[in-house]
């Protein structure tokens, strides 16, 4: 009988203060988590993210030293230095985060910093099947076409260098902007989430020497962007009317329509899903990252 009221009162003490949450605690915790973790998927398709992953190894060694658990006592004083300047670095590194969601917040868009990813992929399900449509009028006219569809890595610097958009990607919206006397023809179009944020934008030019001279501009535009980000890119040559693909810095010639719309299902689609399975695991998906081989012809 005494072991009992002793492991009773052992219980108590190591789990009273949980006997005292409410339910407004549990839902304080709930939100908190919720922003955090939104925060940390939206740096982790950015560039910034690899900054935080550096902030946090900072922040290791910082409690390492200050514990002296190294007698670490140079390293310390030199830290605890660094941190006194450490918010305003943390401002300058992540503005155009904070930019961007103090803007969402300005114009009411705030849902969409914690939207689901299944009206995205609804939306890039529809630019797939517009753009097979438009890019298969385009081959048969031999218009000229270059568009981007970004993935993991934002592209806002590209988006930057043209007319910024936010439309849905209609086949009529594409021929028109291609077309050879259209003020944005000469430039990409680029496609976020399924839909339009930008046209008449500048590419970087591939780097490599060793590309085919029958390649014109947009097709090395195309492969430097590929090599640049992990967006993919697609292309109409104006000279003769074939379809191209620039997926990791590799070339794909010469695709059917059908072609093309297997090919951005797979590369666009498959996406979404690794994403949204992504979101069961969070810090493992965080931890571990997601990423595939990607082929093609030799260029």
């Amino acid at each position: 009988m005494m072991e009992l009221i002793h492991n009773a009162q052992i219980f108590l003490q190591y789990n009273f203060p949980l006997l005292q949450l409410q339910l407004t605690d549990i839902l304080d915790i709930a939100i908190l988590a919720l922003v955090i973790y939104k925060l940390l998927w939206m740096l982790r398709k950015t560039s910034s993210g690899r900054v935080m992953w550096g902030v946090l190894i900072l922040m290791m060694v910082m409690f390492i030293s200050s514990n002296n658990v190294l007698g670490l006592t140079a390293t310390s004083f030199l830290l605890d230095k660094v941190v006194q300047w450490g918010f305003v670095v943390l401002v300058v590194l992540f503005q155009p985060e904070i930019r961007r969601f103090l803007e969402r917040m300005g114009s009411g868009r705030l849902g969409f910093v914690f939207a689901s990813t299944k009206e995205a992929g609804q939306e890039v399900e529809t630019a797939i099947l517009q753009t097979t449509e438009a890019y298969t009028d385009l081959s048969r006219d031999k218009v000229g076409a270059l568009m981007v569809f970004e993935r993991q890595n934002l592209l806002d610097d590209v988006v930057k260098t043209g007319t910024a958009l936010d439309c849905g990607v209609s086949s009529e919206l594409l021929k028109n902007i291609f077309w050879n006397k259209a003020p944005l023809h000469d430039g990409a179009v680029i496609v976020r989430n399924g839909r339009i944020v930008g046209a008449g934008c500048m590419l970087p030019l591939s780097g490599n020497v060793n590309l085919s001279r029958e390649l014109g501009m947009r097709h090395r535009a195309g492969i430097g962007m590929s090599e640049h980000s992990d967006a993919v890119v697609v292309i109409v040559s104006e000279e003769t009317g074939s379809i191209s693909a620039a997926v990791g810095g590799m070339l794909k010639r010469h695709l059917a329509p059908e072609t093309l719309e297997r090919l951005l299902r797979n590369e666009l689609l498959n996406d979404k899903q690794e994403e949204k399975k992504g979101t069961q695991f969070p810090l493992l998906g965080l931890l571990v990252g997601q990423g595939k081989k990607e082929e093609g012809e030799p260029l």
